[in-house]
């Protein structure tokens, strides 16, 4: 079965509640067709706002405009919109089987039967279903259901797919599994989808691209990568990973550098200014020495991870920071090491000082 290839895009859009709480401030985003883009943000940052407007649930403020195709969709209902939508919880018909919950909505629609059974024939192929026809959901285990969902979403041919946290119910070990296979299903139909979580991890896994959210705005867009490695806003540093903190005092401010103990390290030029500077767990470099041009450390706490170390470390002049090392890493507490940082990979903490 073809999948439909459309551009969206969302101008100036923004979301006024009657009691005045502002729910989304007006923002731009562009989606390429059959592009996977994560709405990424914690609980209140404005995405399930941006995705209920995308689907027509609810209606945006004056001024707003929501395109499909070119179309202007802002004020159609979520009927015309011609949009599929997978749940939290995938909202299937349990008394229903199989395939006729994926043929419910070709059925609504007054399909012929024998286009309706082909209709489910293809997505029962296309979501490897086979077998599973005549089954309950309640038969099925979570990734069958997630397909099911995703099959009767796109039963209709839907311009585009909103999936609204589709793992956000589900224990640890369930969701990464299904992450994945969700993963590899959205990039088999290339339909153009709208994917809403909170999960990070999630959202690297299953989307092309990101928008991260904070506070009803769109703060940065970007591929997980680049908005990991080189995030234009804290905000954006911060949610994406785990990082220290370094705080620069008049000094270091004055000469442009970063001091770790007596280790004085040239700032780039982009940073001067920044009070604060962040830096990822995994960009400190240890060794169990200390040579020249390496600042002094010791070991506070040593935490196993698996197939890292995580080393907590008591530096002067500074926080403790935290440091990922190699499992065999010979580094145990109270160990004095020597540590080291490449200044390209600190991140403005702060905005800078004019």
């Amino acid at each position: 079965m073809e999948t439909k290839h459309v551009p969206v895009r969302i101008e100036q859009c923004a979301k006024t509640y009657a009691d005045g709480t502002r729910g989304l401030h007006p923002s731009t985003l562009d989606i390429a067709p059959g592009e996977v883009m994560a709405l990424l943000g914690p609980s209140g940052c404005g995405k399930n706002t941006l995705l209920r407007l995308i689907a027509g649930l609810e209606m945006p403020d004056a001024g707003s405009r929501i395109l499909f195709d070119g179309q202007d969709v802002t004020h159609l209902p979520i009927e015309k919109r011609e949009v599929g939508m997978v749940f939290q919880h995938y909202a299937l018909f349990p008394a229903m089987t199989v395939e006729a919950n994926i043929g419910y909505g070709p059925k609504i629609k007054g399909m012929a039967l024998a286009e309706r059974q082909q209709r489910v024939g293809e997505l029962v192929d296309l979501m490897r279903l086979n077998g599973l026809e005549k089954r309950l959901p309640s038969a099925l285990s979570g990734g069958q259901r997630q397909r099911v969902a995703i099959a009767r979403a796109i039963a209709n041919q839907p311009r585009v797919l909103l999936l609204d946290e589709p793992l956000a119910a589900l224990d640890a070990k369930l969701k990464v599994s299904l992450r994945d296979e969700l993963a590899e299903l959205l990039r088999r139909l290339r339909i153009t989808a709208v994917h809403v979580t909170h999960d990070q991890q999630e959202a690297f896994a299953i989307a092309d691209r990101l928008a991260v959210m904070h506070e009803g705005r769109i703060i940065q867009i970007g591929d997980g990568e680049s908005l990991y490695r080189h995030p234009t806003h804290p905000f954006v540093a911060t949610f994406l990973g785990r990082v220290n903190v370094l705080q620069r005092n008049a000094q270091s401010l004055f000469h442009n550098d970063v001091r770790l103990a007596d280790l004085h390290l040239a700032c780039p030029e982009a940073l001067r200014g920044s009070q604060e500077l962040l830096l990822r767990p995994e960009d400190i470099r240890v060794c169990m020495e200390a040579p020249a041009g390496w600042a002094r450390a010791r070991v506070q706490q040593r935490s196993f991870m698996g197939g890292r170390v995580q080393l907590t470390l008591e530096v002067a002049g500074q926080a403790p920071l935290i440091a990922e090392v190699d499992r065999d890493h010979a580094a145990v507490l109270g160990s004095t090491v020597g540590i080291q940082l490449n200044p390209d990979s600190l991140i403005p903490g702060s905005v800078p000082m004019s």
